[in-house]
């Protein structure tokens, strides 16, 4: 597979624009436990290898168990995740798949229990920010990160 477009390049003020969105995020109170779980199920479910590959390299440097990643998929029937990670996880599925209904109420109450006002926003502008990331790979088809088959 070769890549169509290098957004980059061609595009450097808005790719610098998402990049001042990804370093904002960088600064907020959101664990980042959290935001690599967001990280890793928005692009599972975009199917955005680059992004996979990235992000769970990305988690598993900063200490996520090997196990957690390869039961994220089926995050809903696994005891490995708390009640606070399953809502996260809820929310990461529903607003990744917008068109589904968006971010259900029931979800949204859950968030509450768990995330303070400013943390849901937090949450919600990181699953935004990697599905910007997720449609720009997939679309462009960008390369896997560390591994090329030819």
């Amino acid at each position: 597979m070769k890549q169509r477009l290098n957004i980059q390049e061609l595009e450097p003020n808005a790719y610098n624009a998402i990049l001042e969105i990804y370093k904002y995020l960088e600064t907020t109170t959101l664990s980042k436990k959290s935001k690599n779980l967001i990280k890793i199920r928005a692009s599972q479910i975009n199917t955005c290898a680059y992004c996979i590959e990235m992000h769970t390299s990305e988690a598993l440097k900063n200490g996520e168990a090997q196990n957690r990643i390869f039961a994220l998929s089926a995050w809903r029937k696994s005891p490995l995740f708390s009640e606070e990670e399953k809502a996260l996880l809820a929310a990461t599925d529903e607003i990744t798949q917008i068109s589904n209904n968006g971010l259900s109420e029931e979800t949204f109450q859950k968030l509450k229990s768990y995330f303070s006002d400013n943390e849901i926003a937090q949450i919600i502008i990181q699953i935004g920010e990697i599905n910007i990331w997720n449609r720009i790979a997939v679309s462009t088809q960008m390369f896997h990160a560390t591994a090329k088959v030819s």
